[in-house]
């Protein structure tokens, strides 16, 4: 039990105001989850709100956290980039969480002792098809029955909680397909899922994650029954003919030819009103629109639907005819906010263009005014047609800066690199937040990873503070024709042998591996790839795709296999460029444009080209707009000791607060967790990870312990990929 009676005061304060609120969070069943003293769902609560009313753990002497206990799940692969992404869950003292090659796995919350392992992929050669980053797993309960819910490639599992054997009623021996519900084409396309699906009395609605070309399957939003795994409802994201939205598509045809505007990023739920929150990305493929012009609803949106039968209720677009890869990237937060005396129920939702949008949750009115802004029209990509307008709220103001130019150049350069960065942005399109995608090369900034990210927001019922991570990093993103354009160093003849191979590349691969097939951002360089793979290992993972590629299964055979040869230069498979062209003319994969990749603006030394901060946690007052305060987040140790103040560094994976008046994240490429004063934003406890935390944090009581764990998977960034859980707790009997 807790005995000091300050926290005895403060968790009976927290009680009361959480009872208070119940009606408006929209918290579950359970006492546990109502009182937000465990963690029974990713994100905390069913309403996404990260917020623990738990405050053992407090200002006084958060600076006492040791280690409790940590976990190996031992299949981290650091060659590779294995990452874990997930939010545990924790239930009558069992945390269940996933591991870097997607294993389902059940732990003692207080000691980290394991009780029982899954895996979804017992052949090896399977994982290789299949791998994608995990967010975690839901849970359901009807009296003895317990269930773990979760998706590995493109099954939806359903494990028994107590020993993690597949519960065979449901679907076929404990699997139920994610393509079910979407259109034939899906098919042959890639489906998986990478963040959990949220329950609904006897209902596990998903989303999905798709390829982001135009090879993609659709992404609309299903519910799976529980109990038996059969498909209970579908809510067309691209509208079909007489559905709300049809005529945002100007192409009567486009429900048949074009997929994406898919949830991957999870949603939330107001269980007392039967209403779930559904963010959407954009429809595909992600930077040329000319193949499905019109606003293209209900591609970046925020959707409220029924969540006993998929009606929708209301939505809004944030972004029209996105262009610029800006999904809505995390859960929404259902909050409660003053307004002229009264509480109002409210749902927000944080963007990676460093927007908030806060709506009425019932109505889905905007409470803080959103105005149509007029944005750039011009493109210089045949058949694009640019929305002349998008969508701004008034307040918050935006939580980074959405805008660089030469005055914001990196200063900690030689004059030199200063000098040549400049120019370098000079050459760029770079004056507005919508600037279009074009020929010559557009600033992204905010960058493709945010603003915010999947980590998402926590949100204080206490105060009514939004706490938010932000990434302050550019990019650059260039198109090029595919018709046209060959790579450096190789002959455009029409005879080469490898002329297919490298076409069919830049149609397809481009984007994500670069022209020079040296990858960037979080995409792997293949030069070289003929060395870690043979040529069937290679059609093998082009024909399925792993982790974050996609599988292209959809392309001609003959095209898959000129890729290969053009990947290692040797003609190893015989390719009849004149065998296919009836079915490459069918193919979704010919556009007329693609993008060169996810290249970064950096100094040579790897830093940001523009000046910190890079990373932030923000604190916004929901119940005025205001910001409360803003701190870098992360730092880097050589820039440190040249006596550079912190510059906050890229981060991934979001914020937990709790009573104790604490805000807990990690997320940081340094490798840290920290622990921040959320009143103030001071910084009051951090602790170096094994691997860098690129998850959310979960807080939670055993016997009158409270904890905090977190994953510290690593992987990205090229930080050192790892397979720890990693638990803190006060010393034993200092609670």
């Amino acid at each position: 039990m807790i005995t000091n009676k300050k926290g005895i005061l403060q968790q009976v304060i927290g009680i009361i105001l959480c009872l208070a609120l119940l009606g408006s969070c929209g918290c579950g069943k359970s006492s546990t989850e109502d009182h937000f003293r465990s963690w029974e769902v990713r994100g905390g609560q069913s309403s996404s709100i990260r917020y623990s009313s738990l405050d053992q753990i407090d200002t006084s002497n958060v600076s006492e956290l040791q280690q409790a206990w940590v976990y190996h799940t031992g299949d981290a692969d650091t060659a590779k980039n294995s990452q874990i992404q997930a939010n545990s869950i924790i239930i009558d003292n069992t945390l269940y969480g996933t591991s870097p090659s997607m294993k389902v796995f059940a732990v003692d919350a207080a000691t980290g002792s394991e009780k029982w392992v899954f895996n979804p992929f017992p052949d090896s050669a399977e994982i290789v098809h299949w791998l994608n980053v995990n967010r975690g797993a839901t849970y359901w309960q009807d009296g003895q029955d317990r269930r773990i819910l979760f998706t590995a490639g493109p099954t939806l599992y359903a494990l028994n909680a107590e020993d993690g054997t597949p519960i065979e009623a449901f679907g076929q021996e404990g699997k139920a397909s994610l393509k079910q519900g979407l259109n034939e084409r899906a098919e042959e396309l890639y489906v998986s899922a990478t963040s959990p699906g949220i329950v609904y009395e006897d209902l596990m609605i998903v989303g999905s994650r798709v390829s982001e070309g135009s090879d993609a399957a659709p992404g609309d939003i299903r519910a799976f029954n529980v109990r038996s795994g059969e498909l209970e409802w579908v809510f067309h994201t691209i509208p079909r003919p007489g559905e709300f939205g049809y005529d945002s598509w100007e192409d009567p045809d486009a429900w048949k030819q074009v997929g994406g505007a898919n949830s991957w990023a999870g949603m939330a739920l107001d269980k007392q009103r039967g209403i779930v929150y559904v963010p959407t990305g954009s429809a595909s493929p992600d930077f040329y629109g000319g193949n499905r012009t019109g606003d293209n609803l209900f591609a970046n949106s925020l959707l409220a639907l029924d969540a006993a039968t998929g009606e929708r209720i209301w939505h809004f677009q944030t972004v029209h005819h996105d262009l610029w890869d800006r999904d809505l990237p995390s859960p929404p937060a259902l909050v409660s906010v003053k307004r002229n005396g009264r509480v109002i129920d409210a749902v927000a939702q944080t963007a990676k263009t460093g927007f908030v949008f806060l709506f009425d949750r019932v109505t889905g009115e905007p409470l803080f005014s959103v105005k149509e802004q007029p944005v750039p029209t011009e493109s210089n990509l045949e058949g694009e047609q640019l929305s002349p307008t998008q969508p701004v709220p008034v307040k918050p103001k935006p939580f980074m800066r959405q805008h660089m130019d030469s005055t914001m150049v990196n200063p900690f350069v030689s004059q030199d690199v200063h000098a040549d960065l400049k120019k370098q942005l000079s050459s760029l399109n770079h004056d507005h937040l919508f600037e279009p995608p074009s020929l010559r090369g557009t600033l992204m900034f905010p960058g493709f990873d945010g603003g915010a990210e999947w980590g998402g927001s926590a949100f204080d019922p206490e105060t009514g503070i939004l706490y938010v991570n932000s990434n302050e990093v550019p990019w650059i993103m260039t198109m090029v024709p595919t018709g046209s354009q060959s790579e450096s160093g190789t002959t455009s003849n029409e005879e080469t042998p490898f002329k297919v191979g490298r076409q069919t590349y830049m149609t397809n691969c481009i984007a994500c591996h670069g022209p020079d097939r040296r990858g960037g951002g979080n995409n792997p360089s293949l030069i070289g790839v003929g060395d870690r793979y043979s040529p069937s290992e290679m059609l093998d993972l082009i024909n399925s795709g792993r982790r974050m590629m996609p599988g292209f299964n959809h392309l001609p055979e003959s095209r898959k296999k000129a890729i290969v040869n053009f990947l290692i230069d040797k003609k190893h498979y015989e390719v009849d460029p004149q065998s296919d062209k009836k079915e490459l003319s069918d193919s979704r994969g010919a556009l007329p444009y693609a993008m060169t990749g996810y290249n970064k603006f950096r100094t040579p030394e790897g830093y940001p080209a523009v000046s910190p901060p890079w990373g932030t946690l923000n604190a916004i007052n929901l119940n005025t707009g205001k910001y409360e305060w803003r701190i870098p987040l992360g730092e880097y140790d050589e820039l440190k000791e040249r006596g550079i103040p912190p510059t906050g560094t890229e981060n991934y994976g979001g914020p937990v607060v709790t009573a104790g008046g604490l805000v807990f994240i990690a997320a940081t490429r340094d490798q840290k967790i920290r622990a921040f004063n959320k009143r103030t934003g001071d910084l009051l406890w951090e602790e170096e990870l094994p691997a860098a935390g690129y998850a959310t944090p979960s807080v939670y009581e055993i016997d009158g312990r409270q904890y905090l764990v977190i994953a510290c998977g690593g992987g990205k960034l090229g930080t050192t990929s790892g397979d720890e859980y990693m638990a803190f707790a006060l010393p034993a009997g200092n609670g």
